[in-house]
């Protein structure tokens, strides 16, 4: 896919969000919340199922955005790479929170990409239930069809609250997951630049 103009609209190129039935969904909530035993005629229960949908829906509630891109006119050549990276998903398993930094980088083709959009991009697959190997993939899949790098790496650290706050509970444990296409899928220089890497 060929980018001719300056900003590609991101939803034009993903699936349809998923129907949502807020009302049905408080109901099951207020459901669960009285099947686990709690009185929901409580001051501090009452609203809890509308809070609690209310806040899964803004969870999984993708944000639109136009991924801005610039000619590259200088013919920069060198990789691009913005580091820590904020960002928190839904682990579909258990939706627990899973929260950590990221690093994205792309060896530029013919076009750049506006350097605030590279956190947009992760911010847009985050918002959903998620599980942190298929996100990694989605980022990186996304910068090689919009932007069409000559490579692209992502590498996500993150800390599961459904592995630290029950379970197993260890506590201070990271998950750690990359995806590299194109140039960048062989190991070298700009490969170590992510961090994964020890120099020969």
């Amino acid at each position: 896919m060929t980018i001719t103009s300056s900003t590609t609209a991101l939803r034009a190129v993903e699936p349809a969000l998923p129907d949502v039935d807020r009302d049905r969904a408080i109901a099951a909530a207020a459901d669960l919340i009285t099947a686990l035993g709690r009185d929901l005629d409580t001051e501090n229960l009452r609203e809890t199922p509308r809070r609690l949908v209310d806040a899964l829906l803004e969870l999984t509630s993708p944000v639109e955005f136009s991924a801005t891109t610039f000619p590259n006119s200088d013919g920069y050549d060198e990789l691009v790479l913005v580091r820590d990276i904020p960002f928190q998903s839904l682990c579909e398993h258990h939706l627990l929170p899973f929260r950590g930094t990221a690093t994205i980088g792309y060896l530029p083709g013919d076009r750049l990409l506006g350097l605030s959009k590279v956190a947009r991009v992760l911010e847009y697959f985050s918002r959903d239930l998620q599980v942190q190997e298929r996100l990694t993939r989605q980022v990186a899949e996304w910068f090689e069809r919009e932007v069409q790098p000559r490579g692209v790496g992502v590498v996500l650290e993150a800390e599961h609250l459904c592995m630290t706050l029950r379970g197993v509970h260890a506590a201070g444990t990271s998950t750690v997951t990359s995806a590299f296409l194109g140039t960048l899928a062989q190991p070298g220089a700009h490969r170590r630049q992510f961090g994964l890497e020890v120099a020969p």
